[in-house]
């Protein structure tokens, strides 16, 4: 009988977890629209964290970005500082995005494995990739699900999960203020 309720208990879980995934068109009504050729041409700023799985902040930072969109290529230039030089020095990444799609993009960026895949919908855009974690000495391939929020003509809240195996490992923060 022990056995049969975790059992059941177990399932109950996995299946209200396999309902509450999000998908973008959950955010097709909201506005104003999460368009990378709309939003990220020109200069914006980000101020973001990095938390473990324990909740311990990690890491806090600055991004300095500057976009363009050519009609065909969204090119994304990203310069990363770390406030109180935790973990790190400046580091940049830079991003081309293409649409495959009316709702979908592929992007690519130099320390991104393979193509980045995203779709938007309304006020929301999702990103799932994977990467190179490097922590100390040791390099890691992680999985990362990125999730982007359109909050205001000029605000973007940014919620990105990294995971390697399926446990995650941290979540990182970002709201971007363009303009």
């Amino acid at each position: 009988m022990h056995g049969f309720r975790i059992g059941a208990v177990a399932a109950a879980v996995m299946g209200l977890s396999a309902c509450t995934t999000m998908q973008p068109k959950d955010f097709a009504s909201g506005s104003p629209t999460m368009a990378l050729d709309d939003y990220f041409p020109g200069h914006s700023v980000a101020y973001g964290i990095f938390v473990d799985r324990f909740g311990n902040v990690r890491n806090q930072f600055t991004v300095d970005c500057n976009g363009s969109w050519d009609g065909t290529t969204m090119t994304l230039r990203e310069h990363f500082t770390y406030v109180g030089g935790a973990n790190g020095q400046p580091t940049s990444r830079t991003w081309h995005f293409h649409k495959t799609g009316p709702n979908t993009w592929e992007g690519t960026a130099g320390d991104v494995i393979g193509t980045a895949v995203g779709e938007q919908d309304g006020n929301a855009f999702h990103m799932t990739y994977q990467t190179m974690l490097h922590v100390g000495d040791s390099t890691h391939t992680v999985s990362v699900s990125d999730w982007m929020f359109r909050q205001s003509p000029g605000v973007v809240l940014n919620h990105t999960t990294i995971s390697k195996l399926g446990i995650t490992l941290g979540d990182v923060q970002i709201a971007f203020v363009h303009g």
